[in-house]
């Protein structure tokens, strides 16, 4: 299989990051009614393009925090959250679609891709998908934000979130129902009109008519979760897991370097666990390989 990778994204596509979901909807492709129910949008499939940690990442995370974590878990009557399968990652961008042709729609919607990155893993802390809706919330290992890689890193979500959120058939079901009334204003315009919060966007960019640039709002926090979990995020339950990443930030003080040389397009859960890989990209030299079957195309 051979799938030609768009070099660049136009400056019109970035600047209609947010129009896109707007015009989408126009032509009935994008349902945005399960954002009026008090319930969450039931899950069909969601797809997401995703950094896989490397393996000397996961080897350090394998020998010194996650025993320790599932003990923790076990102990708190999380069996499911000790047991959920994820392939470790730092997310780019998450879409929800039925489609199944639509990670082949992602691969052909690429953007130009950023160089290897370069970043530190560093620091443990617990997020809710929204403050007071009680689930779903993660226990997360966050990027330090300096650096040309972090850098290189913003601006590729800017793009990838601009060309991939229009292959989306409504928003991201654990940003729907409960989530969605607890949102504030600026998450839930994300939500309406690319799917997803925490991405970044570009707002009134260029029209073609007065040539200004437009303005990128920068919400992506991007980070690798150790814990998925749909249990009530009591305050009880919070205190515990707040110990425990005060506990692990004393283990890894300086935290993980970790060099992305791969970026890939999987299958998630409705948390946003990865259950799958479909493509991995090269950021060396763009070579895609299918992951079912091993085969190898260049996209360039």
């Amino acid at each position: 299989m051979r799938t030609t990778l768009l070099t660049s994204i136009t400056s019109a596509l970035i600047a209609v990051a947010v129009s896109a979901g707007v015009a989408a909807a126009a032509d009935g492709t994008i349902d945005n009614s399960a954002l009026s129910k008090s319930e969450f949008r039931d899950h069909a499939r969601t797809f997401g393009l995703v950094y896989t940690l490397p393996q000397n990442v996961n080897d350090v995370l394998d020998n010194t925090i996650r025993g320790p974590l599932k003990e923790k878990l076990l102990n708190a009557k999380l069996d499911t959250e000790a047991q959920t399968f994820n392939i470790p990652h730092v997310t780019v961008v998450h879409v929800h679609s039925a489609d199944p042709a639509t990670p082949e729609k992602m691969l052909a919607a690429m953007p130009k891709l950023p160089p290897v990155l370069t970043v530190k893993l560093k620091t443990f802390y617990t997020t809710e998908a929204a403050k007071g809706a009680g689930r779903p919330w993660w226990f997360d290992l966050g990027v330090v934000k300096e650096g040309k890689s972090f850098d290189d890193m913003m601006a590729f979500n800017t793009t990838a979130t601009a060309a991939l959120t229009p292959l989306r058939d409504g928003p991201l079901p654990r940003c729907t129902g409960p989530v969605y009334a607890a949102m504030g204003d600026a998450a839930k315009d994300l939500v309406r009109t690319v799917g997803v919060s925490g991405v970044n966007v570009v707002k009134d960019g260029k029209d073609g008519k007065d040539g200004k640039d437009g303005k990128e709002l920068r919400s992506h926090n991007p980070h690798t979760t150790l814990v998925y979990s749909m249990a009530k995020f009591t305050p009880e339950l919070q205190t515990q897991m707040n110990q425990a990443a005060k506990e692990f930030n004393q283990i890894l003080p300086d935290g993980i370097d970790a060099t992305f040389k791969t970026v890939s397009i999987v299958e998630l859960g409705f948390a946003g666990n990865v259950l799958r890989e479909v493509y991995r990209i090269s950021l060396e030299d763009g070579a895609v390989t299918t992951i079912a079957t091993g085969k190898t195309a260049s996209l360039k």
